[in-house]
């Protein structure tokens, strides 16, 4: 009896250390890489920023607190493509959330987004910005998306196995539907992803 449980611990540690060089690796390669993409990306951040500037008034980044890994809070950067007074209107537009469940917040043709919002969001380039939370170590490339405090209070224990990883730029849920996803397709793929992730 005693040596399988000395078989059991020793196969444990050996997982645990696997882990652990896995977690080690993928975040090298997450910081390697955001250096690079934030060298060669650096002409578009400067045209966008001055994009945003002459499109709307306000700051050219919009920073809001999401929560990560191990439920801890860090503030996310990202272009601005809303007007200023976003977070006060969308008390006024909750009614028409389109994604099913309504525990993620997502409207399609949303009013308040500015021109060169819409450009930025329908190409993702108001995401670029991220690469620095991923140089900070609040995000990785790729694993599930950050969610604001609002909607992590909507949810069950259950989906919180997401904040088992660092949160990514671009998740399973992106590349499976985006906006058109429901609450519960959102978080099946935020989950799978935790299980099955790989390098």
């Amino acid at each position: 009896m005693r040596n399988i449980s000395l078989k059991s611990s020793k196969l444990y540690h050996v997982s645990h250390k696997f882990l652990r060089i896995k977690y080690l690796f993928k975040r090298l390669v997450d910081y390697l890489t955001a250096i690079l993409m934030l060298i060669v990306l650096s002409p578009i951040l400067i045209v966008i920023a001055i994009a945003i500037k002459l499109d709307s008034p306000g700051e050219v980044l919009f920073k809001q607190t999401r929560v990560g890994l191990n439920e801890k809070h860090f503030k996310i950067w990202k272009f601005r493509t809303m007007v200023t007074n976003s977070e006060h209107l969308r008390k006024e537009l909750k009614a028409l959330n389109e994604v099913e469940g309504g525990v993620v917040f997502k409207i399609r043709n949303d009013p308040r987004i500015t021109k060169i919002g819409k450009f930025l969001r329908n190409y993702s380039l108001d995401e670029i910005p991220q690469l620095f939370n991923v140089l900070f170590g609040d995000m990785s490339l790729v694993a599930p998306r950050p969610l604001p405090l609002r909607d992590i209070s909507k949810m069950n224990s259950s989906p919180k196995i997401r904040h088992k990883l660092l949160p990514g730029i671009s998740g399973l849920t992106q590349v499976n539907g985006r906006s058109q996803c429901s609450s519960d397709e959102f978080f099946y793929w935020d989950q799978l992803y935790v299980k099955q992730w790989s390098l």
